[in-house]
């Protein structure tokens, strides 16, 4: 399976390192579960992270951008063969039906193989580093939720016993005020 870096990222192919962090930490931004609520975007988050790693690696940058032009060649091959395999049938199909809406781009191509071996084993590590990372992403985020449920209730608790030791006071002042008239 071949994954389109550049397309997770939006970026073109000659982009520089830092257009790289900038589009990284746009898409993650984007793309951050506090900013989708009710979608779950773990594997858009674990995509981008992945993008990232092989991305901002300059010796894996190149051996993937090498892979990229083999795969481009590929998919114009793909789409002669497919314009000039049956035209007459799709002809005739463009005169009895309108035309459907196109697909959603894609950025994961299964019928593609990446051809160097190396490149495919960091692609496959770089995938296990981003699954990890989201995994400890959740982990921290809920260590944190945890932190903060235990000291604001530890701040509930202390502004009641205040309010209850204002009120309090307040009753014993009252009680004074009324003895003494």
């Amino acid at each position: 399976m071949f994954v389109d870096y550049y397309y997770v990222l939006e970026i073109d192919e000659g982009a520089t390192l830092d257009e790289i962090k900038i589009a990284f930490r746009k898409q993650a931004i984007k793309w951050h579960p506090d900013r989708n609520p009710g979608k779950d975007t773990t594997v858009k988050m674990q995509l981008i992270n992945e993008a990232y790693l092989i991305l901002k690696d300059t010796e894996a940058r190149d051996r993937f951008d090498k892979e990229y032009q083999r795969f481009k060649a590929y998919r114009e091959t793909k789409e002669s063969e497919k314009k000039h395999a049956e035209p007459q049938k799709e002809q005739q199909e463009k005169k009895e039906h309108p035309k459907p809406q196109e697909p959603e781009p894609k950025f994961e191509y299964e019928e593609y193989s990446v051809k160097d071996d190396i490149l495919g084993k960091w692609m496959a590590n770089a995938k296990r580093q981003a699954v990890d990372l989201a995994k400890q992403t959740i982990k921290d985020f809920g260590s944190m939720v945890a932190v903060g449920v235990t000291e604001g209730a530890k701040a509930a608790g202390q502004t009641l016993l205040i309010q209850i030791g204002l009120g309090v006071g307040f009753l014993i002042l009252f009680g004074l005020y009324e003895s003494c008239n």
